[in-house]
């Protein structure tokens, strides 16, 4: 029976373009991107066949058609575990039997379909929910005008919750467009001009309205975001059903000052717009992002307006019920040795519960190399190290608070705005006057990185 897919042999020029057109220097930044691993990339690029999961997410982060591309592979059943092994916060499994690609081929379903299908049985397949945070999010987007904040580290949940949202207005038949910033080129990005015709583009495109922003922007009057604003009141907005848009990785334009400045701020004016105008009542807003803009004004910044959504860690209880999904025969005293290293990160419970039941180890041998290059956290640590490799400040912050045995107290060596960024990233935990790593993991591992620096 047929697990995967290949890219088809006319399209392995044009996916190849693609990484490039998406911003990515090279296979191995794609790969990190996505959590993969190198060789993956290299087989799909290739033409070679991928597991049908991990397809359709490459498709989705270099902006592809699934159902242009693809073809079934019919000579290999079943890629290998370790060869398509999806390494971030989305945890992907086969579908049950009765949903066999096989079944598709007979009635002669469209690949795209498939693809939709197998993207939102594998989200929710191990979604689990941390009351009241969803039944919140719910009744917030029902809002008119709504602006909805999600906040949380790298790899612990948001994007997951963002799909959870946009399957729950679906049913209610909103219009929805999601966009990830990361997708846009280094170009979309030289000026704000470009960054919001791009934006209005993508809009327009996942809305599938023909009307040509370029067009627009040529005839309208005034600066460019006059001419975004008066797009999405003349051709997005207008309709029978809200519009909501989801923003996700919205730290990506938080470097690029001249536009991040202006673009959050016009995002908090249509958001204070709702207030006032009726047009913009069928408005609703997802922002996802790790960190809070502090370069614009106050008063004219999305961060502090609307409803925000801090993603807490899963608790025992929520340990438990994944390790059920999986499968595993859990307890109580099994759940509290794996928080013991790795609390209850999303990402890094669910690493560790899929080991276990994809290879056949135990949580033992899993945690035993945990914290080791060679262990199953190695690229998740590896990028928290790159990150902090690029900030000297924020490193010799770290450095010190993970070589410390008991929490550390603030100090003029380590202020509080550096533990707030470390803390953004994940890496800490706050107390009222003082920081600690936020997991026993991450103590080990930069802790011994950290001791083999040359000095």
């Amino acid at each position: 029976m047929p697990r995967s897919l290949k890219v088809r042999q006319d399209f392995i020029e044009k996916v190849k373009l693609a990484v490039r057109r998406n911003g990515f220097p090279s296979q191995q930044a794609l790969a990190e991107e996505l959590g993969m691993a190198r060789s993956t990339i290299v087989n799909f690029l290739t033409g070679k066949p991928v597991d049908r999961a991990v397809f359709v997410d490459i498709c989705q982060k270099l902006a592809l058609n699934c159902q242009e591309i693809a073809e079934f592979d019919m000579e290999t059943p079943l890629v290998s575990t370790t060869e398509t092994q999806i390494e971030s916060s989305r945890n992907y499994r086969d579908l049950e039997e009765t949903d066999d690609v096989s079944t598709f081929i007979e009635n002669k379903e469209p690949l795209a379909h498939i693809c939709a299908v197998e993207a939102q049985v594998m989200d929710f397949a191990f979604y689990v929910e941390r009351p009241p945070i969803e039944e919140r999010c719910y009744s917030e987007i029902l809002k008119p005008g709504c602006l909805l904040r999600i906040k949380a580290p790298w790899q612990t949940g948001k994007t997951e919750l963002m799909s959870r949202l946009i399957h729950y207005i679906e049913q209610k038949e909103y219009r929805r467009a999601v966009l990830n910033l990361r997708d846009a080129t280094q170009e979309d990005f030289s000026n704000l001009d470009k960054f919001l015709q791009w934006f209005c583009t993508i809009v327009a495109n996942r809305l599938e309205l023909s009307i040509s922003v370029e067009e627009h922007w040529h005839k309208s009057l005034g600066n460019s975001k006059i001419k975004c604003r008066s797009y999405f009141e003349k051709y997005l907005l207008p309709g029978e059903n809200p519009l909501v848009l989801a923003l996700d990785e919205v730290d990506r334009i938080f470097p690029i000052r001249e536009i991040a400045s202006e673009f959050l701020g016009m995002l908090r004016t249509w958001h204070e717009d709702a207030k006032t105008r009726q047009i913009w009542r069928q408005f609703r807003l997802i922002v996802l992002h790790s960190e809070i803009y502090t370069e614009v004004d106050i008063n004219q910044s999305p961060f502090n307006a609307g409803y925000e959504v801090i993603l807490t860690d899963f608790n025992q209880e929520q340990v438990l019920n994944l390790a059920q999904k999986y499968g595993l025969n859990f307890d109580t005293t099994k759940v509290t040795q794996l928080m013991a290293t790795v609390g209850g990160h999303p990402y890094l419970v669910g690493e560790a519960l899929k080991q276990i039941e994809q290879q056949n180890t135990t949580l033992e041998a899993v945690l035993q190399t945990s914290y080791t290059v060679w262990g199953i956290y190695s690229r998740h640590l590896e990028r928290h190290w790159r990150n902090l490799q690029s900030n000297a400040e924020l490193a010799r912050a770290f450095e010190k608070i993970v070589l410390a045995n008991t929490p550390v107290e603030f100090s003029s060596e380590l202020n509080q705005s550096m533990a707030i960024k470390l803390n953004d990233l994940g890496l800490v935990k706050l107390s009222r006057n003082s920081v600690m790593p936020r997991y026993e993991l991450y103590r080990k591992y930069f802790r011994d990185r950290f001791q083999n620096l040359p000095k």
